[in-house]
């Protein structure tokens, strides 16, 4: 690629309703800069003065500024964003996969926080924290109400730093505190096993620096295991994507070299590119193409993909690649319909800017904007259906999102409906103890959707969904 493009991937991730998710390129050149609107910038410049002299109370400069820019970039759309120093810290995070905490995958339950898991090795790990406890308290300030993010924050901080957390264990009924010395901490992107003779599933839950790496030592252990594999499944749902290069890398691990993984197009001339399954546009680092190490059966297994509502982002550029190259069988629900790229610019040492920048392209050419990649075959969440999908933001239902340039989505008079009945069904479901509410772990030998995938990749029948459609799109001209 040309010196302009030698572009890093990176990520931001935030939550809204399941996941909102952002592809990231670097990128240096920057276009021309059209003449400045004067009057306005007069107008601003007044405004700026007028707040200064006549508010109640002085305000401080420098956030008026910081909240004046702020406010332009987030008017643009969902996915733009200025980042100060913490909030630019934290998107550096997130794109490493390291971080400095305690060690624990959480989730929410009753308006506490609930371990999904310690990360192995962790100082949670050590300190003897277990899969679903539940945490009422962090420091002196109480859980119940607090949003998942908040909570995230309060447990992160500086290494060698202390923090107090209060832990309820349920099957012990007994409520205690741990006190933990926060430490770099590393997330695991990729788990996998042989699920029975000839079959294997990996799973993607983000795409981060180290997601080709893992994956690659994932596989090698699946083949050690399993030399003859007959069928693979790729798990990406509720993966809210994250690197780009990763996305391409994963992509060509399937697919035959220098086919076009994905492209993307924009007003400035280093967003109009294509990315093909090759190591110059995935490799971030000089050195041997780690997909090389890959067993060169790979390239023709078997493959299922399986996706939902929070499959977006860079795990819909995998899912759409092998979709349009007829690599895999798409399975799951419709996918969440982030087709946007966003450029990280810095602005300084410790703060920068995220802009959406183009949209990206399925190797046939189709943007998945606000629409999502939809399966071959349509699979609920369980047997009885999936009776919460209705509550689930998609890409579409965020206020000023993009358009895809190729038409929108219908409004669906149905929809509010399917919600209003998913809302009922929640409330109904919250009455049950907690043991029944849950959904079986993805992996397991009750995960419904990937015995559907198993049965696909055997030849035996697949109970397909009776409720799921593909959302519809009317024609607009653009």
């Amino acid at each position: 690629m040309g010196e302009k493009l030698r572009i890093a991937g990176w990520i931001s991730i935030g939550v809204v309703a399941g996941a909102l998710t952002t592809v990231s390129l670097q990128t240096v050149a920057r276009g021309s800069i059209s003449p400045l609107p004067l009057e306005e910038l007069q107008q601003l410049a007044a405004v700026f003065d007028m707040v200064k002299t006549d508010y109640v109370e002085p305000v401080d400069e420098k956030k008026l500024i910081t909240d004046a820019i702020s406010g332009m970039v987030a008017s643009l759309d969902p996915h733009s964003q200025y980042f100060d120093k913490k909030s630019y810290k934290e998107f550096r995070e997130g794109t490493s996969g390291q971080f400095v905490g305690v060690g624990i995958e959480i989730t929410q339950e009753d308006g506490l926080i609930k371990i999904v898991s310690p990360i192995e090795g962790s100082p949670a790990y050590r300190a003897g924290l277990k899969t679903n406890d539940l945490i009422t308290k962090i420091d002196d300030t109480a859980v119940k109400g607090l949003a998942l993010n908040d909570a995230v924050k309060r447990m992160r901080g500086e290494p060698n730093t202390k923090v107090l957390l209060t832990v309820f264990r349920k099957d012990e009924n007994r409520t205690f505190p741990v006190t933990i010395v926060r430490e770099q901490i590393r997330t695991q992107s990729v788990r996998g096993k042989v699920i029975e003779p000839g079959y294997a599933w990996i799973r993607l839950s983000q795409f981060q620096e180290r997601t080709v790496d893992d994956f690659v030592k994932k596989i090698d252990e699946i083949y050690k295991q399993e030399p003859n594999l007959k069928g693979l499944v790729l798990d990406l749902r509720n993966d809210p994507g994250g690197l780009l290069d990763a996305a391409v890398a994963v992509s060509s691990a399937f697919l035959p070299e220098n086919v076009t993984v994905v492209s993307t197009n924009g007003q400035l001339a280093e967003s109009k590119f294509t990315f093909k399954a090759s190591p110059e546009f995935y490799q971030r680092r000089s050195g041997p193409d780690p997909l090389k190490k890959l067993p060169a059966a790979l390239k023709s297994v078997p493959l299922v993909v399986l996706v939902n509502e929070g499959s977006a982002s860079a795990s819909e550029i995998v899912a759409g690649a092998l979709q349009d190259h007829k690599r895999a069988t798409i399975m799951g629900s419709q996918t969440f319909g982030k087709g946007s790229v966003q450029t990280v610019r810095p602005l300084g040492p410790d703060t920068g800017l995220k802009l959406t920048t183009a949209r990206y392209y399925t190797p046939s050419g189709r943007s998945i904007q606000a629409k999502g990649i939809v399966p071959e075959v349509m699979v609920d969440d369980t047997e009885e259906g999936s009776p919460f999908a209705a509550l689930r933001m998609r890409e579409a239902d965020l206020e000023k999102h993009l358009n895809s340039g190729q038409g929108e989505e219908k409004p669906d008079p149905e929809r509010e409906k399917a919600r209003d009945e998913a809302r009922k069904r929640l409330e109904e479901e919250a009455k049950k103890p907690v043991a029944d509410r849950k959904l079986p772990e993805l992996g397991s030998d009750k995960d419904f959707p990937l015995v559907q995938a198993l049965n696909q990749l055997k030849g035996r029948p697949v109970m397909v969904s009776k409720t799921q459609t593909e959302r519809k799109e009317e024609k607009t001209n653009n």
